[in-house]
């Protein structure tokens, strides 16, 4: 794949066939698992470079390429997968809801999410850092964001991870979506945009007002968000991602995508969580 995916149309939820037509039932669980999808409607970000960005009315990036493999490999070619922009802070929510059959949108797994969504994966681990305008050379680390203005995204736990579990008392400025703290940054409206640094890769590619300044300090690993209870759709699409790091289609994403952004990347298979 060329890296696009085109957006198909609606999707339509096939579950069981045959097993109606023997009468039989499917549990909860079964029912609602991604193993029994003739298509997907898939969660991914609509406005972030290189991991899950509309250009010219199609989804690509990273998080896409991922989610069009592991839906193949399921039986679902690209033909019958809806992608559907899902900012942060509604992931949990479209799950839970069946707006969406899974999620893929640089999803960090975390002990809160799990007791609300079944993850699979992780499909990578990513690092926090921060991403400054290149004038300003007074921000080297984490702790050089005491007192100044940094992006918190809605239903992100990018900015929490600095004034909660690092104690910083930095000023957090309230933003839509990750792709709304990029004009906060070049316009002086925040000093800091701080978060995972392939989403810092993406925005940063190709500019020279700003550069991520190299101190990562926290491991981010990016979960295929399932609805709670589909351990089998889980175990079946880690295996799929154990797949995708053998055959080299990780890489190859990895790549395209970050080849020249200057991020650190990993051509591991990481080590998965377990499904619960």
């Amino acid at each position: 794949m060329a890296g696009r995916v085109r957006v198909a149309g609606l999707a339509v939820l096939v579950a069981c066939v045959p097993a109606a037509l023997a009468g039989c039932s499917l549990s909860s669980a079964q029912e609602h698992s991604i193993l029994h999808r003739h298509s997907l409607v898939i969660g991914v970000k609509g406005d972030q470079p290189g991991l899950g960005k509309i250009v010219d009315g199609h989804y690509q990036g990273f998080d896409v390429d991922v989610a069009t493999y592991v839906a193949r490999k399921l039986g679902v070619p690209a033909s019958r997968i809806t992608f559907k922009t899902t900012p942060s802070s509604v992931r949990e929510k479209v799950l839970q809801d069946g707006a969406v059959d899974m999620v893929v949108a640089t999803y960090s797994i975390t002990p809160a999410r799990k007791t609300q969504v079944t993850f699979a994966g992780p499909y990578y681990v990513a690092h926090q850092d921060t991403l400054v305008r290149t004038s300003d050379s007074s921000i080297r680390s984490v702790h050089d964001l005491a007192h100044k203005r940094i992006c918190a995204v809605k239903g992100s736990n990018s900015w929490k991870r600095i004034t909660e579990e690092q104690s910083i008392k930095a000023d957090p400025v309230p933003a839509e979506s990750y792709g709304a703290c990029m004009p906060l940054l070049v316009d002086n409206k925040i000093d800091a945009f701080s978060t995972d640094d392939l989403i810092l890769a993406g925005f940063a590619a190709g500019r020279s007002d700003v550069h991520i300044i190299g101190a990562p300090f926290t491991d981010e690993k990016y979960g295929i968000g399932l609805r709670k209870g589909d351990l089998a759709g889980c175990e079946a699409v880690n295996r799929i991602l154990t797949g995708m790091y053998q055959d080299g289609s990780a890489q190859r994403f990895l790549s395209r995508w970050f080849a020249n952004t200057g991020a650190r990347l990993s051509a591991s298979v990481p080590q998965f969580e377990g499904c619960s």
